[in-house]
Parts: structure tokens; sequence; C-alpha cells
């Protein structure tokens, strides 16, 4: 029988040697300007940004607290270069199609200076135009057009009257416009009677003679309105000439100002027609025009002219936009209305931008799932990708079948950069279920969970720890704080030579030793309020643990420590309550009975039992038969199960801790219950690692504290676990002071001979193990069944 050793101090945990970080406290550090550890995505991000190429956005992978965003963020401060400088962009009236509102691009800060220099001019349109038209020189004009157009009106008429009453007929006024022709009785129109008094030659004259008069008159109103449009005209003219001497060198000058941008100089020569052909914009000043200004929230002032900014740049940085909430319409912008006496209004001035308009020439960062989770987002936004350019449309339109006018603006451009964030499930979804999403995202950046532990490596963690204690406005830590702090990391890593990039745990842990150690009026942060700040979260988070731990004080959890029993192990499992993690050890039971060599598993048959353990199960009976059924089958039936467990259960991690239960059934020999064990075995008996070593030890420890009885108490574990042991300071002081310890075994025979206090036995030539041996015991158990068997046959 091996005597196997258990594991010394220094392989339980792996302390951070304080030589290695040479210097006072992070005030003495450079913060770093990047992410630690993330050398594979940062490539990744800069080959994608720096593609000119279509297709090539962002697909940020990984958990969520590894510092992604933050990584990008720092990344694009420091990248102010694009393909295309940054630009305002802004939307004007289109006097042709007002429904159809344009768009002009214009650089960096122009597009306020344009907005102000507008407001200005309609501002003084507003007060000098209504001057110009209430000026004595245009009423002198504009009466002279009427008067020379009333007199050449009256001139045609009085004419064709003064021929008429030569022929014995009447011309006169019946409405504004209108005119009759009557038979005179002299000076008189001739009434019914005396009209019907005449003879047929007399009225066959007038009739004549007034269908005559009549075709004239016909001829004089044709002629009368071709002068009024004449007057009309002469009138526009008039118009127009008095607003181009008030107005025109105003909007000739700004014309000329911005003439090298392009559209600018159009909109205003186009802007100067509208003004002429609208004039009652300016000389009415009603009461609606003002309620209406009210209640858009905008300045009183002609809408109609106004420049409607949509995204205004303050330099020509590149722009960097996080749309938290990427609603449809926060991303493509929308069109605003305003209700008015129970009418709905909206016009270009009331288009408002998105995020898309905002990081327009730059990049745009989003959540991948709040993306996917917002109703027409993700098809709107690969056709914008694709398109190059963001149209507005009106949500609602595509919702329902209201046949509302509503604006359709010119689009915009697109010229971005995409980056989603997401973790691998999203990814590989999208990679399944979406053909567009690989051509448009072409570019994954992978962010790593971990990081090597080496001298080099903790360094840079502590630039890393430093950068977050700048960033966030925390006391500077001290060496020994960032010592604790590099292994508090590892044992996040689950690993001695591995620390974790989780960055959010990190900067909670300094969050909470910061506020320790401003409470304890310290100047620094020191590694006793490291462990104050992780023993406080330990005890925030671990009702239910106590909860459990109690049921082992009190009795009610039936789970020996000390003495031996047969077919009766305590294993070892890791409960998740919300993110918290502890251990705690199970019973698991073993009995053997005569049988056709199944191994019963009571939590599979009742359905409380995942598929990997499940697996591990079945692997037992394959070592059995392997071991023990060469060429015999085995009469043997086990019945494992876990004690007083009523939730699933699931893992690999109890089939060392099962094997050692069933073999004790079957040789009838005591298993050690001062002992706790985890670990997983394959077809060959080799032990295989698991996972949540840390918690289980400390489990085990925690109920035997519990329980009152600390003594001598051991724990199995797989040893090529051993390199992801960063035990608790409370396991490290049971081990130096109470006798705990913890044996790390690669066979399961290491196990069997720790737990069962019995060599598992050689084998002869034969194949036979000597009949004292553990493994002896078995075959001379197996060897009485089959006898029993043989002997049932036979009768």
């Amino acid at each position: 029988m091996t005597e196997l050793k258990p594991l010394s101090q220094k392989q339980l945990y792996r302390a951070c040697v304080l030589k290695d970080l040479p210097f006072r406290n992070t005030d003495a550090l450079e913060p770093l300007n990047e992410i630690v550890g993330q050398d594979r995505a940062r490539e990744a991000v800069r080959f994608a940004l720096a593609m000119p190429h279509n297709g090539y956005n962002v697909y940020a992978l990984g958990r969520s607290g590894l510092g992604k965003r933050t990584m990008m963020l720092r990344y694009l401060a420091h990248r102010q270069e694009s393909h295309n400088p940054a630009s305002d962009w802004c939307y004007v009236a289109n006097y042709d199609d007002p429904r159809n509102p344009r768009v002009l691009k214009l650089p960096a800060g122009v597009g306020e200076r344009l907005r102000h220099d507008v407001d200005r001019l309609v501002s003084r349109l507003v007060k000098v135009v209504p001057q110009a038209f209430d000026s004595d020189t245009y009423q002198s004009r504009l009466e002279d057009l009427k008067q020379r157009f009333a007199a050449r009106q009256e001139e045609a008429l009085n004419a064709l009257a003064h021929e008429a009453r030569e022929q014995g007929v009447d011309l006169s006024m019946t409405t504004p416009g209108g005119y009759r022709l009557t038979a005179l009785n002299g000076n008189e129109p001739h009434t019914n009677e005396s009209f019907n008094a005449l003879s047929d030659e007399e009225k066959r004259s007038f009739e004549e003679t007034i269908r005559d008069l009549e075709k004239k008159l016909r001829r004089v109103m044709r002629q009368i309105a071709e002068w009024e449009e004449e007057h009309a005209e002469q009138q526009q003219k008039l118009n127009e000439e008095t607003v181009d001497h008030v107005a025109a060198h105003l909007i000739d000058e700004l014309s000329e100002r911005y003439s090298e941008y392009d559209g600018v100089p159009d909109h205003f020569r186009a802007m100067k027609k509208d003004i002429a052909n609208n004039l009652d914009i300016f000389l009415e000043d009603s009461e609606d025009k003002a309620a209406f200004a009210y209640a858009s929230m905008e300045q009183r002032l002609p809408r109609r002219y106004r420049i409607n900014l949509l995204v205004s740049r303050q330099d020509q940085s590149v722009p960097v936009v996080v749309e938290d909430n990427p609603t449809y319409h926060n991303l493509f912008g929308f069109i605003e209305t305003v209700t008015y006496k129970g009418t709905v209004y909206t016009d270009f001035s009331l288009i408002r931008p998105g995020s898309l308009h905002r990081a327009n020439g730059g990049y745009l960062l989003m959540d991948a799932t709040k993306v996917l989770e917002q109703g027409f987002v993700w098809d709107a936004l690969k056709r914008a990708i694709r398109s190059h350019e963001i149209s507005i449309h009106s949500l609602e339109r595509e919702l329902t079948l209201s046949g509302t006018i509503s604006l359709e603006p010119e689009a915009v451009p697109l010229d971005v950069k995409l980056v989603l964030f997401g973790d691998r499930e999203t990814w590989l979804l999208l990679q399944e279920y979406d053909p567009e999403f690989a051509e448009l995202f072409r570019v994954t950046a992978d962010f790593e969970n971990e990081m090597p532990r080496t001298s080099d490596s903790q360094m840079l963690y502590a630039k890393f720890i430093a950068s977050l204690c700048q960033d966030k406005g925390l006391l500077p830590c001290s060496k020994q704080a960032v010592a604790r702090v590099i292994e508090y990391s590892s044992r996040l890593a689950e690993h001695q030579n591995r620390l974790s990039l989780q960055a959010v745990d990190i900067a909670n842990v300094l969050r909470e030793a910061d506020f320790h150690a401003r409470g304890n009026g310290g100047q620094g942060i020191d590694p006793e309020h490291v462990d104050q700040a992780l023993v406080s979260a330990d005890y925030r988070n671990g009702r239910i643990r106590d909860e459990f731990l109690q049921g082992f004080s009190d009795g009610s959890m039936l789970l020996s420590f000390s003495g031996g029993a047969v077919g009766q192990v305590n294993g070892l499992s890791v409960l998740s309550t919300g993110g918290y993690e502890f251990g705690l050890p199970n019973r698991i039971s073993a009995t053997c009975q005569y049988g056709d060599g199944d191994v019963i598993h009571i939590e599979r048959d009742v359905k409380l039992s995942g598929s990997i353990h499940s697996k591990g199960v079945m692997i037992l009976s394959a070592w059995l038969s392997s071991r023990f059924a060469r060429e015999q089958p085995m009469p043997l039936t086990a019945t494992l199960t876990f004690e007083q467990s009523y939730a699933e259960i699931d893992g690999d991690s109890a089939s060392l801790g099962e094997l050692c239960a069933i073999v004790s059934a079957l040789a009838e020999q005591p298993v050690r219950q001062d002992i706790a064990v985890t670990g997983s075995v394959n077809q060959h008996g080799d032990v295989q690692p698991v996972g949540g070593l840390n918690e289980k030890v400390e489990g085990f420890l925690d109920a035997c504290v519990a329980r009152g009885d600390t003594q001598t108490k051991a724990v199995i574990l797989p040893a090529s676990n051993v390199q992801n042991l960063m035990l608790a300071k409370r396991v490290r002081e049971a081990v130096r002071e109470h006798g705990f310890q913890v044996y790390a075994v690669s066979r399961i025979e290491e196990a069997l001979e720790l737990m069962l206090g019995l060599a598992v036995g050689e084998p002869d030539t034969n194949g036979r193990y000597p009949a004292d041996s553990l493994y002896g015991r078995v075959e001379e158990r197996l060897a009485e069944l089959r006898r029993r068997q043989d002997d049932e046959k036979s009768d």
C-alpha cells in the first residue's frame, strides 16, 4: 500500500511575492490606457477599424464584465483618424416639394454658424419686409397699378355701354364681375309688359342686337381677365422688386458667404424666390402662428425658412456614440408632430436625429441583445449598412394601415463603423440564423477571460489596478493590497498560474475596499481593507449557505465526520444562488446485491440527474466490468444515490466518490468518514479534473466547523486540480493548526487505499488479486455471487 502525502501549504495557495512589485503604492505607477490581457481582441479591433472596405464591422465577443466597452472607448479615444472628416447635417425646406425636405452636408462647425446666420436673416426680414410694404413708395406704386388697371377696365366697359345705348340697349352691373344687357324703352329699361307689347319685328331686332352685344361683352371680359392677369404679374413683379430691394442684398450676402458649400447657394436662391411668393408669411401677424410656434417649442419665426440643424460638431474629432437604448427612433431618428386645435401638423423643422446620425463618420457602439430585442431595428440596421444611407421613416406607418400624410426626408449618406457587444450564445445564434450577419460583421473581437500569471503580467496587472483607482477616484492601493487583489484574481480564475480579466469583479472589490479604508480614516487601501471587502461581500451573499450549514450543526443533515461506514462516502458539490457559489458535503451511499450487473442510479431513474452526471455513472459501470468481469458477467446490482438531495444533480465530479462507495459496498470494507472526496474518473481508472475546487474544500471545512469537529479532517481531489487551488485563509489555518489535510490522487486506486485503509493489491500471473487485498475481497464477493447464480441454474 503506497503512502500518500498531503499537499503542502505552498500547494494550497500561491501567494504574490512582494519583491515582484517594485513600487510603494499605485500612485507611483503609470495607469494603463488599454485593457490588460486583451491583445487578441485589440488586434481584431485595430484591423477592423483600419479596414476601409464595407462589412468590416465588429462583434465584441465575451462575457459581461470583461471591459469590452471600456477597451473600445479607450482605443477610440486615442484613434482620431477617419476616412472622412466629421460633418454637420442639416435639413432645409424643399420649396418645390414640401413633403421631401432636402439635406445639406457641411463641415464641422459650419452648420451651427449657418443656422445662426439664417435665424438672424429671417429675424431681420420679419421686420424690414412689412416696413417696405407699408412704405409710401410701395403704396404709391401699388395704387398706380390699381388705377391703371381700373381705368382700362372702365374704359372698355364704358365704350361697350355707349355702343349698346346707341342701339337702344342698357349695360348694367348685376353682381361684382357680372353684367346684364337690357332693351331700353326710351331712357328706361323695358318692363315685361312693355316688351311684350312690342311687335315681333321689334322684339327680333332687340334680340339680335343683344346677341351681338353679348359676344362683344364676352370679348371685353376676356380682355379684362387678361389685363387682370397682367395686373397680378405687375403686382408680383412690384412685390419681387420690393423684396429684392430690402432682402436681396441680405440673402445674396449670406449666399456669397456660404458659396463654397454644396447646395447652400441653391437653397438661398430658392428661398429668395419663395419669400416673394409667400409674402403673407411676413405680412400677416396672426395669433395662430404664434400659438403654433409655442406648441412646437420653436422661436416665433417663419419656420419655412429656418435651418434644422440635425447634427452639429464642435470640431473635426471622430464621433464615438454609445447607444444604451437602441430603439427604432433612437437609432434612425423620427419626425415629431404638433397638435393644434385638434389637427396634427409637422414639417421639416420637426425632424429629429438618431444615434446613426450622431455617429455618422465615426463609430456606434451598442449591445447586441438590446438591438435584437427591439422590433424592426435589426432589419432596418442591416438595410442602412448595406445601402450606406439613413432614411427616416415613420414606424407607425409600418405598423398600421393609417393613411396619414407624413414627410419623406431625403436620405442622409451613411459612413459608420458598428461595434456590437454580446456573448457567445448570441453570436452563435446570429451566425446560424442570419446569413447576412457574417457578411456585415466580418471581424470578431474575442475577449479573453484570463491571462497568464507571471512576474511581468503581475506588474501589468498592478498598472491595471492603478488605472481603476484613477478612473474611479479611489484611494491608492499599497503594494501589499495590490498583491492581495492579484491573489483574489487568481482565485476568480480558479488557477494559480492565471489571472482573471473579469474587470467588473476587480473594480467592485476595489470600490468596497476604498469604502472601508475611508471609513477607517485611511489614506490608502491596505490588504486588510481588501480582506474586509471580501469578507463583507461573502457575508452579504451567504444567507442560503448559512442555512445549509445550520443543518449540519443541528443534526438535520445526516453526515458522519468520524469513524467508518460501509458504502457511504462524503462527496462534495457546489451550489449556486444568483451568482454566489459555495460548496457543501453530501452523503453518497451505495448498496450491492445479487442481480444482473446493472448500476442503478436512483437520481437518473427519477429524473433528478443531468445528462453529464448520468454519463459519469455509466462510466463507473464500464470500469467495474472491465476490472472484475472480463471473462464472466457480473451477477451484481449496485444502487447509488445522493442522500437528502431533492434537486437536480448534474456534473461528473461525484463519480470518484460514487465508485469508492460501490467498491466499499462490494468489499464490505468501511470508508473513512473524516474524508470528503471529489473528482471524475474515466473507464481506465484515471482521476480527471473537476471545477469548483476551492468552494468544495472550504464547504467541507465549514460543515466540520458547524458540527464542531475540525480535527484531522481531509479532502481528496484530482492531482491535476492542484494548480486550481487558491484556498481561503481559514482553510490554510486549519491545515497548519488543526491537522486538516488535502490529498491529490491521479488514480482510483490511490483514493480507494486512502479512504478504505486497505491496499487494492497486485494481480498475479492469472490476474487474481490477493485474498486480503481490497480488490481480492471484491473478487471473492463476486465469486460468491456467481456460485449462487450457478446453484440457482442447477436447481
